[in-house]
């Protein structure tokens, strides 16, 4: 379900240190992105932030919740979006650093995502 527009609006001031933010809907979610990069989304009201190798290991010692996932003929995807942390809605310094983590991990996989089957090829060859 997308977030509710008071839900929305509690998150624009929530990433507010961390500069415009735009919100669009999303397979039935809400997309969170920063200069087009995703780093988070929302479902039922629920923050989760970007994930990869680099950022996996705070979302897991903080004992995050496991990763949004959808259903796809009976079998669950997980995606790359962990829930974060209650506590860091009270603590506007951490939530801007876990943010800026997930924006990292967001521009990582943006990056990924841009490399052409042509350069991959080119640099295997080299």
């Amino acid at each position: 379900m997308v977030a509710t527009p008071d839900y929305v609006e509690f998150l624009r001031e929530q990433f507010a240190p961390l500069g415009s933010i735009t919100l669009r809907r999303m397979f039935g979610k809400t997309g969170i992105f920063h200069d087009g990069a995703m780093l988070g989304m929302v479902a039922d009201n629920t923050l989760y932030l970007r994930v990869d190798d680099d950022n996996r290991a705070m979302f897991a010692e903080a004992q995050s919740h496991p990763p949004l996932n959808y259903r796809k003929k009976d079998v669950a995807i997980d995606l790359a979006f962990w829930r974060i942390p209650d506590r860091l809605f009270d603590e506007p310094d951490e939530f801007i650093s876990w943010s800026r983590a997930a924006l990292a991990a967001a521009r990582r996989a943006a990056a990924k995502r841009k490399k052409s089957p042509r350069m991959v090829w080119q640099e295997k060859q080299a």
